[in-house]
């Protein structure tokens, strides 16, 4: 948007600028003899001629920036249509002046200096955007000091335009040295030509054209001025400009230079264009490594690229499938005349390499091989993938000795790009498996959130809050409650053995068998041998399940509980100002899957009281260790609890993971954890 603004608003400014010069220059020829003062006369038409000049500047300096994808051939050509347009209408003026030469209207100052002002227009305008154009290419893979030496140069040519638009009258001499000073830096500048080492055979002749055309019309502008120098009305002669002067010298010097350059190389333009080439094709290659493709996409890039770089006429790509099948990806060349190939070359190392029988350490000592017939040249190369031979590469030639060790080297380098890009594609391959595991595990973590419940069912009497964290994805941790009846309220607790996504699936179950027991509304005891069966019959045999079973009564103010083989909860009596764990025995579920596992099931009542507090909890939290392998412990639980004896149960249960974080200095808890907190 900046740039369309600069560009309109330097069009309109040169413009105007041009109109008030010409407008001035003839108002001062007609009238400034004897009404105007000649200070003034003289001054206004070189503010108004430097002030184009700027402007033009400006301009073609936004146009060029504008268009930053223009390669140098197109800059060249930009120069040729605007020295041809300009060129065309100065041709113009000069055929008015060759036809009407004897008339006397020709002869009349104020036309003069009309056709004159055009002129300078198209002068200036050739000569500012060639200047602009020369300027990218100069500054093209630019260091900090050719950049301080090109601002030098254009400030000060620049600045001078102004000081000599207001101070007329300064010292030949010096002019002379300013110039001789410009000129100097002309020919330090001049050898700044990076950009035609990129230039193909075909583009430097068109180079060399479109130059030479150049400096054809910056001579016929010059010839142009000088003409009209000979003519003693006019008000400016822009040959009196040191500005002008020094751009021509500038304009002249820098294309000469430049075609001898060109000129000079020539000769090895078509060996710089195969290195770009190779360039070219090893980029393209590399960008393989960070975009990988298929296999066979890959294989394909790579046979392409090396036919390109060392001219084969033919070649194939020889794969080895997991099932030790053989496929051929071809070019120029068929699969009988490669079998044909193979048979004619019964021994030595393109043999080995074509028949996968390539070892990475083999000592190569040669790469090709002569045959009889179509081609008579073979190169062979192994293709490495995880130190194992995956691939083949033969390139074929229709002449003898068409192959040599530099062309290896750069079929090698392709290869071993090659080779990270089946690496990079088959660890991106197992990346996006993982991915989608992962993903699935974020779907089962968020079913198995949803499993836990948002808040747990209590009396008005009481407050309860729980909380489960799994050490991965997901866990085998699981706490519920519900309520049974209107005094009554089963709080459950379980931890299922194992880790991870099988310990999340048998939690599934747990919480299915709960919901469905819980209707019967049984007794801790009962409830207990009935969750055992159910669960006997879906448990894998190496599984079993910790768990503890609460029935609060509110009326009776007594809880009831019984232990399958789980952590023993701990109980604060605000009466006696103590933390105690509950006593009881108990044994996993499903560990016995008969009727000898009703033996093991103890139920046992406690009473309580307000501000008494109950904590259930797993073995993840009291397992937990520190960095010298310490366990927080029953006591670090224990401790905790005491702490915070005063507070609410989320209070309580923060404090109590805050303790647990600080003794094991934030890492990783080992197993899944979960607690619940109850406070009457």
């Amino acid at each position: 948007m900046y740039q369309k603004f600069n560009l309109k608003i330097s069009f309109f400014i040169a413009l105007l600028s041009w109109g008030l010069y010409a407008f001035s220059d003839l108002y001062f020829i007609q009238y400034g003899q004897d009404e105007i003062n000649p200070l003034v006369a003289d001054l206004l038409p070189n503010i108004f001629v430097s002030t184009f000049i700027l402007s033009v500047l400006n301009y073609y300096r936004s146009r060029i920036r504008k268009a930053e994808s223009l390669n140098f051939a197109n800059l060249l050509w930009r120069i040729f249509v605007t020295g041809l347009i300009t060129t065309l209408i100065a041709l113009l003026i000069q055929l008015i002046f060759y036809l009407f030469t004897d008339h006397p209207m020709i002869k009349q100052p104020m036309l003069i200096n009309f056709l004159y002002h055009i002129l300078v227009a198209l002068v200036v305008i050739y000569m500012i955007s060639t200047f602009v154009v020369w300027k990218r290419l100069i500054l093209y893979q630019k260091s900090k000091r050719l950049l301080q030496l090109w601002n030098f140069f254009e400030y000060g040519l620049f600045g001078g335009l102004i000081i000599l638009g207001v101070f007329r009258d300064l010292n030949d001499q010096f002019l002379y040295f300013l110039v001789i000073v410009f000129t100097i830096l002309s020919f330090f500048l001049a050898f700044n030509l990076k950009w035609i080492a990129y230039l193909s055979f075909g583009q430097k002749l068109k180079s060399i054209l479109l130059i030479l055309l150049s400096g054809i019309y910056l001579f016929n502008f010059y010839l142009g001025l000088s003409q009209f120098s000979t003519h003693g009305s006019l008000q400016i002669d822009l040959l009196d400009s040191l500005l002008i002067i020094q751009l021509f010298i500038f304009l002249f010097i820098y294309p000469a230079i430049t075609v001898l350059v060109i000129l000079f190389n020539l000769p090895t333009s078509s060996v710089v264009e195969r290195k770009l080439k190779e360039a070219v094709e090893f980029q393209r290659l590399s960008n393989l490594v960070a975009t990988p493709e298929s296999e066979g996409a890959t294989y394909r890039h790579l046979i392409e690229s090396a036919m390109n770089a060392v001219l084969a006429e033919a070649a194939w790509i020889e794969r080895k499938e997991e099932d030790n099948a053989h496929s051929f990806i071809l070019r120029g060349v068929t699969v009988d005349e490669v079998q044909m190939i193979k048979q004619s070359l019964s021994t030595g190392y393109v043999n080995k390499v074509m028949f996968m029988r390539a070892h990475g350490e083999e000592q190569i000592k040669s790469y090709f091989s002569f045959l009889q017939g179509r081609y008579q040249s073979a190169m062979a190369l192994p293709i490495f993938l995880e130190n194992r031979q995956v691939a083949a590469l033969v390139l074929l030639h229709g002449v003898k000795d068409a192959f040599n060790l530099d062309l290896v080297n750069i079929v090698t380098t392709y290869i071993n790009q090659i080779s990270a890009a089946l690496l990079n594609a088959r660890l991106l391959r197992k990346t996006i498996q993982n991915e989608r595991y992962q993903e699935q595990l974020k779907i089962a973590k968020l079913v198995q959130k949803r499993l836990l419940p948002d808040e747990l069912a209590h009396h008005a009497s009481f407050d309860i809050v729980g909380l489960s964290k799994p050490t991965e994805e997901v866990g085998g941790d699981y706490y519920d409650g519900v309520q049974l009846t209107d005094d009554k309220y089963g709080i459950f607790i379980a931890d299922v053995s194992g880790k991870g996504t099988s310990a999340a699936f048998n939690m599934a179950q747990m919480k299915g068998v709960f919901h469905s027991l819980t209707q019967l509304n049984l007794s801790p005891t009962d409830f207990i041998i009935k969750a055992n069966e159910a669960l006997g019959k879906c448990l894998e045999k190496s599984s079993f399940i910790t768990a503890a079973y609460h029935v609060i009564d509110v009326t009776s103010r007594t809880i009831e509980f019984v232990r399958a083989g789980h952590c023993r909860a701990l109980q604060y009596t605000s009466k006696d100002q103590k933390a105690q764990f509950l006593e009881g025995k108990g044994l996993g579920l499903g560990i016995l899957r008969n009727k000898t596992y009703d033996n093991y099931v103890h139920a046992q009542t406690i009473d309580y009281c307000s501000g008494d507090i109950l904590v259930l909890y797993t073995d993840g939290i009291i397992e937990a260790t520190n960095d010298f392998g310490v366990a927080f412990g029953e006591e670090g639980l224990r401790n905790s609890l005491i702490n915070y004896v005063g507070m609410s149960p989320k209070e309580i249960m923060k404090g109590i993971m805050d303790e647990l974080y600080e003794f094991t200095s934030h890492k990783m808890v080992e197993d899944d954890y979960s607690a619940v907190v109850i406070k009457f």
